[in-house]
């Protein structure tokens, strides 16, 4: 398999932030150094702080990504020298891979304005200064100096330096050598400044401005620094009541902002079930702090001090410290946990029993995982399979490896505890009938006889201890969770051999900068210990998972969940991961008083689906419902619907938007020992309202192209081949004949001139027309002689010259053709009924009944724990499920009369129309309203006043598919507000829309 990159909404929002605060090349300097070749052009305010960019983006979310377009996109202005700054050598490998790999290379040579542009990765790595030898001259590494002298003068490569901070931070980066680049420089940081570099860095947070770092990046005299992260240093000034810390952006704040909040509530990563096998009150009480850590370590329980000297075992002050654990010094114990003052040690968690029980459950959680994403339910099996990873991070290598080639104690428990599932799985499945479960079936067989085997293929280990070994096997895993991502993704190999490991061990060697997206657990055999963040604990496995095809499963499309194991010394992390994403609140909320930054959230919020809204009406509104001063203070009692509650929380009813971007969902991080559900119950006698409707809407229909499709593709191209405005054919030059390389002052820099746009003024790039025919067959899929004869007339018309076919107007013809062909045949298509039904998120057509709870994240984002119960609705409430505080909340909390029989949010999946540009859509909301002649089902699409080019086409698609069941009394519409479903829903009642408006 591929894996495919799609870019996101988010990261183009991105894009777009750094176009719009880059402030470009310097056409206007007089630097007589500008036309240099070794170097970038100038560019405006070079070096000013003013003038750099900050990108704030949660782990998970595609930063990565993001500045490899950004260095494509600033290509385009001339600039070709980036060097990436990330704080260690695992981060670098993560880089390194990503860039480097196939799919991104494809990715990124299929876009029309990139095609014949190409990243010429160079890595320094700490041995690269090394003299082998110990003799003789002392060069620069070649991947330094081919970033050095590289030119200008190849116009279709972006050269990218790529370092860790130990390598700008080390003596080899000042040093001089024997060795002379660009006419004189023998030192690698001035060197790399003379070609006046745009630098990236990464995790901005690892490199705060008055570090020594920071300091060696500003050696390189970057003319723009671009910085990229989840979080950002901090600066603090003043003391005492004036002591202020702030986040150090250069502008003040970032450029673009993407944060925790946002990445977990808008479902562009996995949601977090934590858990941790429980003990016993009696084991819990027995509980040791860490008081005081240096030659000796210092624990205390009750009252009483127990002092260990390096190397004592902690059996000595509790037996339940099991395991041969010493204090190893360095604020360390032997199996690697890092301590720190007021740490908590619980003995019972340290016992192998306890490991065992975490490495269960984390067995099971795989396989729950593995099954669903196996099967794909809710597509009855037709979906591609999604491959299911689990991480299991553990405290000792020993315990793994094991010595001369024996397994340690620790794999060898894993293979009992999985084999066991193993069979239990085998057993369950062994009479299947259904297809999808007969390979399930065979892909357990092909894992138990992988485990068996002598070089087992199940699990893997990395640990940093493997760097270099040589044993194949060893290598062997290694390489497999390092490099071959798309291997560990994938079902088979080549020869239709299944590929059955899915299991990844390692102390904390892929902590940070390795990543795979379809981890789906993460077990912690012992407490980090360290002051890594919780976010950056499970970011491991936050990214949204690709099925077997390489495609990325939005939320929306298929909802994955991370879970996450720990030990029971643990057992805040849920609290803990909520407040510090929470902290990453772009403002800071007030339950006192409604402040400027709550007004202008609210305010911009609002203005997304209601553009007269303004701070006024806002005030007033607050003013009406009592629930601020006049000097906007949060009055203390207020009352709401009958009951008494605080202003603040009587604001949080009226406009929840302000908690939707200050605070993450409850759900999306949940503690799976908790009471807490994610099930919302249907009510079944309301379902049973629309039990014959929905038999209906469970019979399939597939879409039917017109006759006129083949026509209409060929219309659409007859237009673009004539080319009326002339901008389609195109005659593309080489960008460099204009340059001339002269030295001035022992400096190689280029000249332009009149006359060498004189002399090169007739040379054309061009390409072999069977290859410019072949492509633009491929990727429109117009019959070859059609294209062919079409080509023909159109070089005709432009008097014979072949100058014009090339690459940039092979581009124009494929991208104008599909934008065309798009928009022409969206109505040139019909809905054909199946003989067959299948099963929806709330339908079982196999049972033809409805099912008895939907996910509540298929329902909506956010709970409104202040809503009343309604007897017409569909689901259980309170609590209300919803995803927009407008219209949609608005929707849900208004009091319909008796003529309403039945109404409720639909879930996501719970049509499942067929759209004509791929996938499936459903609508919002249901009414059924009783009339008369017969009851009327009402369908709503909700959307924002100012619709999108994707919103338009959602309507015409729903809209053509309701037509076919206006006769069972569907009529179906498109609303930007509750007022305007209110209206609606008055005149189907009242009559005036009538039964002929819409009934064939």
């Amino acid at each position: 398999m591929k894996i495919q990159l799609e870019r996101l909404p988010h990261q183009i929002e991105a894009l777009q932030a750094i176009n719009k605060n880059f402030y470009g090349v310097d056409t206007a300097t007089n630097n007589p150094d500008a036309g240099y070749i070794y170097a970038n052009p100038i560019l405006k305010y070079a070096g000013n702080e003013k003038s750099y960019i900050d990108i704030k983006m949660e782990t998970g979310t595609g930063k990565t990504f993001v500045y490899t377009q950004m260095m494509y996109e600033m290509h385009k202005q001339g600039i070709f020298k980036f060097v990436i700054v990330v704080p260690t050598p695992s981060i670098k490998e993560g880089t390194r891979n990503f860039i480097t790999s196939d799919y991104t290379r494809q990715y990124f040579s299929g876009i029309s304005e990139y095609e014949n542009i190409s990243i010429q990765l160079n890595t320094i790595n700490a041995g690269d200064f090394n003299n082998k030898k110990g003799k003789g001259r002392r060069n620069f590494p070649a991947q330094l100096s081919e970033f050095i002298e590289a030119t200008r003068q190849n116009v279709n490569q972006i050269q990218v330096l790529l370092v860790n901070a130990g390598m700008v931070n080390s003596k080899s980066m000042t040093d001089d050598y024997d060795q002379t680049l660009l006419g004189g420089e023998t030192s690698p940081i001035k060197a790399i400044a003379a070609t006046r570099p745009v630098v990236i860095i990464d995790e901005p947070h690892r490199f705060p401005r008055n570090k020594v770092t920071y300091k060696a990046i500003e050696k390189m005299k970057p003319q723009l620094i671009v910085r990229f992260g989840a979080t950002f240093p901090q600066t603090t000034t003043g003391r005492g009541k004036n002591k202020k810390t702030v986040t150090d952006y250069y502008r003040g704040k970032p450029q673009f902002t993407l944060n925790a909040i946002d990445s977990f509530n808008q479902g562009l990563v996995k949601a977090i079930d934590i858990n941790y096998p429980d003990i016993t009150e009696q084991e819990a009480s027995r509980l040791y702090k860490v008081k005081k850590i240096g030659n000796q370590l210092a624990l205390s329980r009750g009252g009483k001090d127990y002092i260990l000297n390096k190397g004592e075992n902690l059996a000595n002050i509790d037996e339940g410290f099991a395991g041969d654990i010493t204090y190893a010094g360095s604020k360390e114990l032997s199996n690697g946990l890092e301590l720190k003052p007021d740490m908590k040690l619980i003995p019972g968690t340290f016992v192998q029993n306890y490991q065992d029980e975490i490495i269960t459950q984390a067995i099971k959680r795989h396989f729950e995982a593995e099954e669903r994403n196996f099967m794909r339910p809710e597509s009855e099996g037709t979906a591609p399979r999604v491959k299911t990873l689990s991480l299991f991070f553990i405290d000792s290598i020993a315990s793994f490896r094991g010595t001369d080639h024996t397994k340690g104690w620790l794999a060898q428990h894993f293979e009992e505890i999985l084999m066991r599932k193993l069979n239990q799985l085998i057993s369950k499945y062994e009479m299947a009938i259904e297809p999808r479960e007969k390979e399930y079936y065979e892909f357990l067989k092909a894992t138990v006889r992988d485990l068996k085997a002598e070089h087992q293929q199940v699990y893997a280990g990395y640990f940093s201890e493997d760097r270099g070994t040589g044993d194949e096997a060893i290598q062997a895993e290694v390489n497999d969770i390092l490099k071959n991502k798309e291997r560990l993704l994938s079902f088979k190999d080549k020869n239709g051999n299944w590929i059955t490991r899915r299991f990844l061990f390692s102390k904390w060697t892929l902590r940070e900068g390795w990543d795979n997206p379809n981890v789906f657990v993460i077990a912690k055999l012992r407490t980090s210990g360290s002051e890594i963040s919780k976010i950056q604990e499970v970011g491991r496995g936050l990214r949204l998972p690709v099925d077997e095809t390489g495609h990325r499963l939005q939320q929306d499309e298929f909802e994955s969940r991370l879970s996450f194991l720990i030990g029971y010394d643990e057992r805040d992390f849920v609290e803990t991961l909520v407040d510090q994403v929470n902290e990453d609140s772009p403002i800071e909320m007030n339950h006192d008083e409604l402040t400027n930054d709550m007004i202008q959230l609210i305010v911009n919020e609002r203005q997304k689906s209601d553009k007269s809204f303004n701070e006024d009406k806002l005030l007033d509104d607050l003013d009406n419902h009592n629930i601020i001063t006049r000097s906007n203070k949060f009055k203390s009692d207020v009352e709401m619907d009958g009951k008494k509650v605080s202003g603040y929380e009587a604001l949080v009813q009226l406009y929840p938007e302000v908690e939707h971007r200050t605070k993450v969902a409850k759900d999306k991080i949940r503690d799976k020992n908790s009471k807490f559900t994610t099930k919302v119950k249907l009510r079944k006698s309301n379902w049973k309202q629309l039990e014959d409707l929905w038999k209906q809407l469970s019979r399939r229909r597939m879409i039917k192209f017109d006759d006129k499709v083949n026509d209409s593709a060929k219309s659409v191209a007859e237009d673009i081949f004539e080319d009326i405005d002339n901008n389609i054919f195109v005659l593309q030059q080489p960008q460099i004949v204009a340059q001339k390389v002269v030295t001035d002052d022992n400096k190689m820099i280029i000249q332009e001139t009149p006359e060498d746009y004189k002399d090169y003024k007739n040379t054309y790039l061009t390409m072999k027309y069977g290859i410019f025919l072949k492509q633009l067959t491929t990727r429109t899929n117009l019959p070859v002689d059609f294209l062919h004869q079409k080509m023909i007339e159109s070089i005709k018309r432009l008097k014979g010259n072949k100058n014009y076919i090339n690459e940039k107007t092979l581009g124009n013809i494929i991208r104008e053709f599909n934008k065309r062909f798009n928009e022409s045949i969206r109505n040139l298509y019909s809905y054909i009924p199946l003989r067959f039904s299948s099963s929806t998120s709330i339908y079982d057509s196999k049972k033809q009944e409805f099912i008895d709870e939907i996910s509540a994240n298929d329902l909506g984002v956010y709970n409104d724990e202040y809503s009343t119960e309604d007897d017409k609705y569909l689901y259980d409430r309170p609590p209300l499920r919803y995803d927009s505080a407008n219209p949609e909340l608005k929707i849900l909390k208004r009091t319909y009369d008796d003529n309403i029989v039945v109404f409720g949010k639909l879930p996501k999946r719970a049509i499942k129309i067929p759209r004509y540009d791929n996938g499936t859509s459903t609508p919002d909301f249901i009414f059924k309203i009783e009339r008369k002649r017969k009851p009327i089902y009402l369908m709503i699409e909700t959307k924002a006043e100012n619709m999108r080019l994707g919103d338009q086409r959602i309507e015409l698609i729903q809209k053509k598919y309701f037509e076919g069941l206006k006769d069972s009394g569907v009529y179906y519409h498109m609303a930007t507000s509750e007022q305007e479903v209110h209206d609606l829903i008055n005149k189907l009642e009242t009559g005036e829309i009538k039964d002929s408006d819409f009934i064939n």
